[in-house]
């Protein structure tokens, strides 16, 4: 449940907003002027904000501002006519998240609101990786001369490779020159990318994250430069690609790898000529944007193969950076293990308050094919099955544990190798089948389950109802067998 606010001086907007959030479960309040709308806000700690752009008094810009000044976090939805979009835009660099025209419907609103309070959540799993807001200020406005054992925008790194890559990340921040990241998957290519941001004069400035690899191609050339109203079938209206919007600040190009060659030629004349050419546009628009690119590709290779073009390569490559994998700065894995058991402690089992001593060295051992992502899951899946006051090895999953049982039984079966899953999807699966033994060993009693695996029932329930177990293990323990029964033997 989020806490959403509709500031608009027209009853029927604020109304009838009103209604379509509340029925997707959210609290909702409403303001029919501005300064009312940012006191609103203040009082309830909101997630989420749509503001009209022209009122009376204090208007959409002024309540962008003074609700950035008190949380950035907030997620702006500025409402505006038409013949305003231009305003709107403004907005955005401004800070707001999006805008919506007016009239709007049920559905685009809904859409509009999803994204948003996506973007808030998001938002706060950086900050829970990068520790609270003030010392990110601190950390952000620091001389050169750090404690090494500080964060650095949220990267936590002691070892030789990591302060580094913090010196390099310090030095070309305030250059405008284009940044070409790499890096295996988990490393955390994209707190690099947002770190640049941070440290650049662009910093007050949008930041604009694409992933290459999730846009299909048919869509890619309208969402990066954008389209005018008539280009193509749907394009009921004038859209602003990605680029434009973000004109004075920092776009991060993820999995650039997996642009297509036809779209890398488009590409490689922004980045020469600093315009863009909206599909269906009879004039290039003039940006000033700095091109942060990443992937966990070997681009080189890329090139000689004939995937990706040479002179766009270079382009791009300007300022090469390089992320070590978590296996090349093994002293960094236990404060970071430390980090997160600290982050999700509270939400997950409070009375965890250490790591073993035995089970620090297993961690401080393996070699973590999935970076620091795969160790955040690790300590995450670890907490729920923690008896306090600590987690030991037995906690782990069976790669870094090292316990294999001889019982042939669900609960003691060696982990399989997660193949062709994702790691998150793999950590899951393995969740899921460990829960759903101990309830079937517990005969669906939730108390004894929550025994048996050493967790609050209360957190027991929330994995029953996210993987369905109640009534799939109900159905089991029935037939015997997750599998139909076929025609004859029923």
């Amino acid at each position: 449940m989020a806490k959403v606010i509709i500031i608009d001086d027209n009853s029927t907007i604020r109304e009838g907003a009103s209604v379509v959030i509340r029925r997707e479960g959210h609290d909702v309040w409403s303001a029919d002027n501005g300064a009312e709308g940012v006191r609103l806000t203040k009082e309830h700690a909101v997630d989420m904000v749509f503001t009209d752009l022209k009122m009376d008094g204090l208007d959409g810009i002024g309540v962008l501002k003074a609700i950035r000044e008190y949380d950035p976090e907030v997620a702006v939805v500025i409402i505006t006519a038409f013949g305003t979009i231009d305003n709107a835009v403004d907005a955005i660099k401004l800070g707001a998240f999006d805008y919506v025209q007016k009239p709007f419907s049920p559905d685009t609103l809904r859409h509009k609101l999803l994204r948003g309070l996506e973007w808030r959540q998001s938002h706060h799993r950086r900050a829970r990786l990068e520790g609270t807001q003030e010392v990110l200020s601190q950390t952000r406005d620091r001389s050169h001369h750090r404690n090494p054992s500080d964060a650095f925008e949220g990267m936590i790194g002691m070892s030789p490779p990591m302060q580094k890559l913090f010196g390099t990340l310090e030095r070309i921040a305030q250059s405008g020159a284009s940044v070409a990241i790499s890096g295996e998957s988990g490393t955390g290519k994209e707190l690099v990318a947002s770190a640049l941001h941070n440290r650049s004069p662009r910093r007050h400035g949008p930041l604009i994250k694409v992933n290459c690899g999730a846009i299909p191609e048919n869509l890619l050339e309208s969402e990066l430069f954008g389209h005018e109203k008539g280009a193509f079938t749907g394009a009921i209206k004038r859209k602003l690609g990605r680029f434009e919007l973000a004109d004075g600040g920092t776009i991060f190009l993820d999995e650039i790898g997996e642009l297509p060659l036809g779209m890398q030629v488009k590409l490689l004349r922004v980045l020469q000529e600093k315009v863009v050419d909206r599909v269906g546009g009879e004039r290039p628009t003039k940006i000033d944007v700095r091109v942060v690119s990443a992937t966990n590709r070997k681009l080189w290779s890329e090139v000689e193969a004939g995937r990706f073009r040479e002179d766009l390569f270079y382009r791009l490559q300007v300022v090469p950076i390089a992320i070590p994998p978590l296996r090349e700065r093994t002293e960094d894995i236990v404060p970071l293990a430390r980090h997160f058991l600290s982050n999700f402690r509270a939400r997950t089992n409070p009375g965890v308050l250490r790591f073993s001593t035995e089970t620090e060295r297993r961690l401080s051992s393996y070699h973590f094919p999935g970076n620091v992502r795969e160790l955040m899951n690790i300590v995450e899946q670890a907490l729920v099955f923690a008896n306090p006051p600590e987690i030991t090895p037995n906690e782990l999953p069976t790669p870094i544990s090292g316990h294999l049982s001889t019982d042939t039984g669900t609960r003691h079966d060696p982990i399989l190798k997660r193949g062709a899953m994702g790691l998150t999807e793999f950590l899951e699966s393995v969740e899921r089948r460990e829960i759903l033994a101990a309830y079937e060993e517990a005969r669906g009693v939730k108390t004894e389950t929550a025994r048996q695996l050493g967790i609050k029932t209360s957190a027991l329930y929330y994995k029953l109802e996210k993987y369905g177990i109640g009534t799939i293990a109900s159905r089991e323990q029935q037939t015997g067998s997750s599998a139909p029964q076929s025609s004859e033997s029923q």
